[in-house]
This record gives structure tokens, sequence and C-alpha cells, in this order.
């Protein structure tokens, strides 16, 4: 009898502590970032800002992007960028690295699709807020093959 007290007490307060971790687990988070870049194959430098958002299940995620990307010589002449990407985060914890990968849609006026993959690392400050960095090489199949590839420095929240 004594040894069933004993086993129920240690499954109850395990529980307990599996219900802690559920309740201060992260399912979701937001960014914002700037970036500079390069094209290829041309070679021209370009900037984009933006932001986006993921939900995440464990350490899998499923979000998007919206953002403005433009040559530094004429920023004017510059594109929307959205994307619709997964991710996987390598290792949770203050520092955080993670690769990601989805399409992208370039939209001026007309449409033009695409795709992109990258990584980056997330660094933690606090619970809820870090700093982002990360690079992304957005590509557009269908014209020339053209690669932008981007080095982003942004903030990240939960």
């Amino acid at each position: 009898m004594r040894h069933t007290l004993f086993a129920a007490c240690f499954l109850f307060i395990g529980s307990i502590a599996g219900f802690a971790q559920v309740i201060d687990e992260h399912h979701g988070q937001g960014y914002a970032f700037f970036a500079t870049g390069v094209t290829a194959p041309d070679d021209s430098s370009f900037m984009h800002v933006g932001g986006g958002g993921e939900a995440l299940i464990k350490r899998v995620g499923i979000g998007g992007e919206i953002g403005y990307l433009g040559p530094w010589d004429r920023l004017s002449d510059g594109f929307g960028v959205g994307n619709v990407n997964g991710s996987f985060n390598l290792r949770p914890g203050k520092v955080s690295p993670f690769v990601t990968g989805g399409y992208t849609l370039f939209f001026r006026n007309g449409t033009l699709n695409g795709y992109n993959f990258g990584g980056g690392v997330n660094y933690w400050l606090s619970g809820r807020t870090g700093l982002r960095f990360e690079v992304r090489d957005n590509v557009m199949p269908d014209y020339e093959d053209t690669h932008l590839v981007g080095f982003r420095f942004g903030v990240t929240f939960r």
C-alpha cells in the first residue's frame, strides 16, 4: 500500500510538471527586419525591409512575410515581396538557429512566382524579445534565374 501511494504521488507531481511546461511553451513569433544584399548574376545591390510571423508546433513552423525590395540607387523602382514558408528551429534556447524555405510572390504592376531558402539565428534577450540575423535567397526562376541574396538584421518577439 505504501509503495502504491508513493507511486501515485510521484505520477501526480510529474503530471503537474508536464502542465507547467505546456503553459510556458511558445506557439508563435513575429519579426521585423532590414536587409542589404546583392543580386546574381548582375551583382547590383539592394535593400529589403519587411516583417512577418509564424505559428510553431514544437520546432516546426509555418508562416508568412511581406516586404519591399529595391535597388539602392533607385529605391522607387522596387517591388513587393510576399513569402509563405516552412521553418525548422534546430535548437530551442537563448541562441536558436533555424532554416527556412518556401514560395515567393514578387509584385508591382504584375506578379512573378519564385522561391526562397535561407537560415539564421534568433538571439533571445528575454523570454519575449530578441535579435534576428538571417541570410535569405529569393530566387526568380523565370527572370534569368536571378538570385536576391539578402543579409537580414532585425528584431523578433513572441
